[in-house]
């Protein structure tokens, strides 16, 4: 069982950038997809960002391509979500989960079946 911690949100001025951390225990990321998703108040859980972890392969939603990008951080247990040019539409509790998604269903939180705990992140002036 994969045990996942988020961390490295906090509040950002229009413009900013914030890193996010989803680090593993229990198990590392090999073998398996890590996605972050995010959810704003009243809002359903949306995607933002997927990585096959030995493949390579990333993923980005629409709305953050361009601004973010989910990279390794040296380790197979750490991933970052680099976020720049943060809009505050971008306000959510973002989320890191871990399975094994097909690339049809990588952006679908259901194909994700560890989850992190959750990291605010605030865009305001």
């Amino acid at each position: 069982q994969v045990q996942l911690m988020e961390s490295g949100g906090g509040l950002a001025q229009p413009g900013g950038s914030l890193r996010l951390s989803c680090t593993a225990s229990g198990d590392t990321f090999s073998g398996y997809s890590v996605g972050w998703f995010r959810q704003a108040p009243g809002k359903e859980r949306e995607f933002v960002s997927a990585r096959r972890w030995n493949g390579g392969n990333t993923y980005y939603a629409d709305s953050v391509k361009g601004r973010f990008s989910i990279v390794k951080a040296g380790s197979n247990s750490a991933v970052y979500l680099q976020m720049n040019n943060l809009k505050p539409e971008d306000t959510a509790v973002y989320y890191c989960g871990v399975g094994r998604p097909i690339t049809s269903t990588m952006s679908t939180s259901s194909a994700y079946y560890y989850w992190g705990q959750g990291t605010q992140v605030t865009v305001s002036a």
